[in-house]
């Protein structure tokens, strides 16, 4: 069986609903994320809350600012402040996305890298750069695009290079995937069927924004809706359970609401857990 840095159900640690975390300590929970962004050199109260919850629960984490495709050079100093960050927190993983979202500045966004070769070779060379420096391995997430300018291959192809050059893992994200699939017009089965199961380290879901009968937004501002749990699904029973984590970024609801979508991700589990042993016992 293969070992992932976590297991069973997570939820992305949010500021709004720390204090009823940590006065409750959820039994639905078995890891929380955290962007490190926000909690780097963070001291004080919150600082001390963070250490309790890096102390109850493994903590994963997932960037925001690494720009991996963007045209300015890695930002070194925050790499290594994340490093020092991890080992004082003990963090088994550290995710980030597979785009840009910076070049002299911020730009607030995650932007789309061109799917091509030259990009491929690029991209790749600075996973591993950032693999040497973190002294660690780091997962990529297929990411959520609107446009893809100078594309010379398919999104699928690209992710794979990608994933094969750096030989880094892969932070599947199922709802990407589905957003995507009615975005771009591909068979979100089909996509996720020629992913390598073997790279992935854990997954995220998350809800989106309907803003057309052929445009989904990627908000994480609501709940799960039923195709994504059924990718979700359709993920286990091909490459078996793997960690997976409840994003929810805006429009948050009290905790006892999360952490219903977060059982609901345990029972999955279970489910396609118990079916894989039943199947291996029939064989």
């Amino acid at each position: 069986m293969r070992a992932y840095p976590v297991r069973g159900a997570g939820l992305g640690l949010r500021r709004s609903f720390i204090d009823p975390l940590l006065e409750q300590t959820p039994p639905e929970l078995d890891f929380m994320e955290i962007a490190p962004e926000n909690w780097i050199g963070v001291g004080g109260s919150l600082g001390r809350k963070l250490r309790a919850v890096s102390e109850r629960y493994p903590v994963t984490c997932h960037g925001l600012s690494l720009s991996i495709g963007g045209p300015a050079p890695l930002d070194t100093d925050f790499l290594h402040q994340l490093k020092a960050f991890l080992d004082q927190h003990q963090v088994p993983c550290y995710t980030e996305h597979l785009s840009f979202c910076s070049d002299d500045g911020q730009l607030y966004d995650l932007m789309p890298i061109p799917f091509t070769q030259e990009a491929v070779d690029y991209v790749a060379g600075r996973i591993r750069r950032v693999q040497e420096i973190l002294e660690r391995p780091i997962a990529m997430e297929n990411v959520s695009y609107y446009a893809a300018p100078g594309q010379e291959m398919e999104e699928i192809d690209f992710v794979n290079a990608v994933l094969r050059e750096a030989d880094c893992g892969l932070h599947l994200d199922v709802n990407n995937i589905y957003v995507n699939s009615i975005n771009h017009g591909y068979d979100p089965y089909d996509f996720l069927s020629r992913l390598p199961g073997e790279r992935i380290v854990y997954c995220h879901v998350a809800g989106h924004f309907v803003e057309a009968e052929d445009l989904r937004v990627d908000t994480h501002g609501s709940d799960v809706i039923d195709p994504v749990w059924a990718l979700l699904e359709a993920a286990y029973q091909r490459f078996g359970v793997f960690p997976t984590l409840l994003e929810r970024d805006f429009n948050i609801p009290p905790l006892p609401e999360l952490l219903s979508e977060v059982r609901k991700i345990a029972d999955l589990q279970a489910h396609w857990s118990a079916d894989r042993h039943a199947r291996i016992a029939h064989v």
